[in-house]
This record gives C-alpha cells, structure tokens and sequence, in this order.
C-alpha cells in the first residue's frame, strides 16, 4: 500500500474539523467533498482554525495541502508551533505540502489544479482567497482587461477594470478547482469591520457549501463563533464564545 493512500476518516459522510466542540455543532464534521468559508476580521482566528484543520488530518494520516499568500512559509510554521502545531515533521515526511501562490503568474490555476488532482490530497486549504480575487489580470487598454487563458477556462473577453465580473471570475475558477471529489476544503477570507458581508470580496458565501464567520467582542474581551451555513446539517445560529490559548481555539 502507497504510503500517501489517503486513509478515510468520514463519519457518516463527515470530516472532523480537530475541533470537539466544533464538530458537536455541525453533527460530526464538515461535509465530505466540501468547501467551507471561514470568514472573520482580523486577529479573529480564521487561520487557527486552519491549523486544527491540517493537524488532524495530519494525525490520521491523510495528505494535506496548505495553499498560502504568505510568501514566507517559515513564518507559518512558526505560529504554528507556538500554538502547539509540529506542521515542520510532517513536511519532512512529505504528508504536508506548503505552496505560496504568486497572483502575478497566469498559469497559477493549472499549478493548483495539477497539484491538487495528482497531489491525493483529501484536506485542502486555502489561506486566504481574498489576494485571488484580487490577482491582476491582463490589461489591453486603459479601460479594458483582458482575462487570461488557462485550461478548463476560456476566455478573451473584455471586462471593465476593476469590475465585479473580473472579481466573479477569479473566484468561481478557484471554486472549481477546489470543488474536487477526493478532497474536502478550508478556504479563508478577510472581512473589512464594519462590513455587513460574509467575505471581503463579497462573492465567495455564495459559492461555497458552508460558512463559519469569525468576529471580535471587545466590549467582551471575546471572540465568537458563528455557523452561518453548513450543508445538509442542522445547525445553531447562536454566536460561541471562543477563546485563544497555547492549544489553539477552545470553546467556553
């Protein structure tokens, strides 16, 4: 047997999420095969909960892909091992993949589709989508660009700079790369304060199978935990308290 043979975890059709409490609210999981938002403001805990993601996946032994806009790998891991997550073994050992993805490349879509379709990836996360659906695009004029070609999407038409078509189409070309059958995806997204939408590009809640938004309660002194949506589960809407510790997230 492949030593990367990606080991099945699902409960009832259900991938643990690391976190116990979490997964009670969602009964069990995320759904397979799915791609959840986790949206929140800054310092909220979005990528935390990216951390629990991979290591319990790590701890089954299934391959997993951490797809980031952070170009300084070595910065992640090191926040991570100060929350208690060891990701360092796992590179080494090759159960865990860092890729930085550089929006300046227009072939990026077929490095992450290639990547994810013979990577046999079953945890997939994207940390954060907000730089892809800002990525540059080709520009033809003053007043038009032009989107690039990659396989699987085609397209010379002329979008208005700065347009929410161009953004559109950033965003649901990474949606389907991620919407893949033998992997379930974290895909993370900044929320300006103050702003009444689920992401900051304002596109992605609509396109993914679940939502988990972040916030900050400083009159409080507390975080907080939202299901917003989750396929197929019956869930509460009722904001969690949370909180930061050396472990990671913990629920009050």
């Amino acid at each position: 047997m492949d030593v990367f043979e990606k080991v099945n975890t699902e409960v009832d059709s259900r991938i643990t999420t690391g976190i116990p409490r979490l997964d009670e609210l969602i009964s069990g999981g995320l759904p397979n095969n799915s791609i959840t938002l986790v949206s929140g403001t800054p310092g909220s805990g979005k990528t935390i909960i990216c951390y629990h993601y991979m290591q319990e996946g790590l701890n089954n032994g299934e391959k997993c892909l951490y797809l980031t806009s952070d170009e300084r790998v070595k910065n992640i891991l090191k926040q991570a091992s100060e929350l208690g997550f060891n990701f360092q073994q796992y590179v080494d050992s090759g159960y865990l993949k860092f890729i930085y993805l550089d929006f300046n490349k227009s072939d990026m879509y077929v490095e992450i589709e290639n990547e994810i379709k013979n990577g046999g990836y079953s945890r997939v996360v994207l940390d954060s989508i907000t730089p892809v659906s800002e990525m540059p695009v080709w520009i033809s004029d003053g007043i038009n660009e032009v989107i690039p070609s990659f396989d699987g999407f085609k397209t010379t038409k002329k979008i208005p700079a700065g347009s929410i078509p161009a953004t559109r189409m950033h965003v649901r070309s990474i949606m389907r790369i991620l919407n893949n059958d033998n992997c379930t995806a974290l895909v993370t997204s900044e929320i300006p304060e103050g702003s009444r939408s689920l992401s900051r590009d304002t596109i992605s809640e609509f396109l993914v199978d679940g939502i988990i938004l972040m916030d900050l309660d400083t009159s409080m002194d507390r975080r907080k935990l939202t299901i917003r949506k989750m396929r197929a589960t019956k869930h509460t809407l009722k904001p969690q308290d949370i909180t930061i510790t050396a472990g990671g997230i913990q629920f009050l």
